[in-house]
């Protein structure tokens, strides 16, 4: 079988688990459940610093979360603080809990050979990490080529990417890299990237990238930022989501608001009954995850802000 040929068979599998048939679901199916999960920017201290993993695994396991999703620099902070990874791992299924995803920030996407080299031995080791914790996804969004929109995840003010095609491929080189330690790097969404900024250039990267295993990780608040529809979620089957962000947004214009002034789910005007009916309809059962960056939650009891988050989550998912 040609190189072609043999891509386009794959691509084909991959199509098929990315996008919804009409008849996957049936209007009167039983509800289904979902993982809820705590991402750990959401009880930040007021100063907007992470606070140490070990707290973080106790706040979500204190407020009935399912799992949590930490960042890399968590990790990082904990092991050079003598930890190791057994000992994570352990203290977290001590918990009672899951790690669902590890928010990562490699440079896999960019242009330029040399960054993007480092930025794979990066996600390497961002990968290995999960690995021994057992978490089998790493978020994977297009730090370094936002087109200079975020200081923080673009400081060289890099162009944007604007093959997508050319990001596919980056993207397979990801996958296979995760695939020798059984983790998955998930594409995701950033509504102030140049890149993938819209749910369906995300969704270019993860079919046209050759593996079945692609995935992308859409987010309420960046959907909105990016200038998707949701109505674009119902095309999408539930193996296409790697895990999926929740939160709200109030009334302002997608060219002016900022991860601060996410909210609550329900408190704000996303259309969230109807994201988790797409989601439902779908047969979607992963994870859903908490994600704020609210500095006025920061200031707060992280227990009470976990807590709330939780229940206002299973309140809009119901």
């Amino acid at each position: 079988m040609s190189t072609d040929l043999s891509r386009r068979a794959v691509l084909a599998g991959g199509a098929a688990a990315l996008v919804a048939r009409p008849d996957e679901a049936r209007a009167d199916a039983p509800k289904l459940s979902f993982g809820f999960c705590l991402n750990t920017s959401t009880v930040r201290d007021k100063d907007g610093k992470s606070r140490p993993i070990t707290e973080l695994i106790d706040i979500a396991a204190k407020a009935g979360y399912d799992a949590f999703e930490p960042w890399v620099s968590e990790v990082d902070a904990y092991l050079k603080g003598g930890g190791t990874l057994k000992e994570l791992r352990k203290r977290v299924a001590d918990a009672g809990l899951k790690t669902a995803d590890l928010i990562g920030f490699a440079e896999w996407i960019v242009d330029d050979a040399d960054r993007r080299k480092r930025g794979l031995e990066q996600a390497k080791r961002d990968m290995d990490w999960a690995a021994e914790l057992g978490c089998p996804r790493v978020a994977a969004p297009p730090v370094g080529a936002t087109g200079g929109a975020s200081k923080r995840d673009d400081p060289k003010f890099t162009q944007p990417i604007i093959d997508l095609v050319a990001a596919a491929d980056r993207y397979r080189a990801l996958l296979d890299l995760g695939a020798k330690m059984g983790v998955i790097p998930v594409a995701e969404v950033w509504g102030f990237s140049k890149s993938m900024r819209r749910l369906g250039e995300a969704l270019l990267v993860a079919v046209e990238c050759g593996d079945s295993r692609g995935c992308v990780l859409p987010d309420v608040y960046h959907l909105y930022k990016g200038g998707s529809d949701f109505a674009g979620l119902s095309l999408l089957s539930a193996s296409a989501i790697g895990i999926f962000h929740v939160n709200d947004y109030p009334k302002i214009g997608r060219d002016q608001i900022n991860d601060a002034d996410r909210v609550y789910p329900g408190d704000g005007i996303a259309p969230l009954k109807d994201v988790f009916a797409a989601l439902r309809k779908m047969n979607y059962t992963g994870f859903v995850s908490l994600e704020l960056f609210n500095r006025n939650y920061w200031k707060q009891d992280p227990h009470v802000v976990a807590k709330t988050g939780l229940a206002k989550m299973r309140a809009v998912a119901a």
